[in-house]
């Protein structure tokens, strides 16, 4: 019998800062942009895992292009005097080596430097990115899978699903805006896909933990993995470990933003 290696990886990466193109962009939904970007600076890219994140320069207004750090022995350090640019982190949604190019994924939600430039992003338009500095590999091998999160997780969502190995089971729960901000999940994995809707009211209240409640796990080992709002995915977390039962170990959720904050990412740990 073979025995698998569930054990989780930490993975380091040379920090490097890169400038990138648009090549061209496509609406995945009404809320949801995705940007391709180019360049020889892409060159030696490596995103090793679905929920890596690379930090994101945008221009300051009046430039073509940010102005990015340059990488010394006590990390980033700007240029002096210039305008330090707007940053957020995202998912490198996709690389492709061979083409050299990776798509970003931007939630167009109206609000913040990252929103306001997807909403006028074109084709030769300029960004900086850096990272990513490491990587967190879950493997691929366990039974089953349990992805939750809003729309802000749907760029890692989506790239772990087409990950996934025929055999395993993926479950995935996810809050988005309304119908229309659904968008096609793609897998070679058992999928079951669960859509939450706030329809226009109010996000104090997510509605994420309540669904998992009345959510059956398949039996054998999982991994479950969060991420989306703070205070949402606090509420996720308390809820697996409490209730389900499943073990720390087995659970990786993330505040990618939090409700009243700006620039916010970071792991839930205790």
């Amino acid at each position: 019998m073979t025995t698998r290696d569930l054990t989780v990886q930490r993975v380091r990466h040379p920090l490097k800062m890169r400038l990138v193109q648009a090549l061209r962009t496509r609406l995945v939904s009404p809320q949801l942009l995705r940007v391709t970007f180019g360049g020889d600076d892409l060159a030696d890219f490596h995103s090793g895992s679905f929920d890596d994140h690379v930090k994101v320069f945008f221009p300051a207004p009046g430039q073509d292009q940010p102005a990015l750090p340059e990488v010394g022995p006590n990390g980033p350090v700007f240029p002096e005097g210039a305008a330090r640019p707007a940053a957020r982190d995202y998912t490198p949604r996709r690389f492709d080596n061979a083409a050299c190019e990776l798509d970003i994924e931007f939630v167009l939600h109206g609000d913040g430097p990252a929103s306001t430039w997807a909403a006028q992003a074109r084709a030769g338009q300029f960004l900086g990115i850096g990272g990513p500095r490491g990587s967190f590999v879950i493997p691929r091998e366990f039974d089953w899978h349990l992805l939750v999160g809003d729309e802000t997780a749907l760029p890692a969502i989506g790239r772990r699903l087409e990950e996934l190995p025929a055999g395993s089971q993926a479950l995935v729960v996810v809050e988005v805006a309304s119908p229309i901000a659904q968008i096609p999940l793609q897998s070679a994995a058992q999928l079951t896909v669960r859509w939450l809707h706030r329809n226009g009211e109010a996000a104090e209240g997510s509605l994420l933990a309540p669904a998992l409640h009345d959510l059956q796990l398949p039996p054998g080992e999982g991994y479950a993995w969060a991420a989306g709002e703070a205070q949402a995915m606090r509420a996720v977390r308390q809820h697996l470990v409490g209730e389900r039962g499943i073990d720390k170990s087995r659970i990786r959720a993330s505040a990618y933003w939090k409700r009243g904050a700006s620039a916010v990412h970071e792991t839930l740990e205790d």
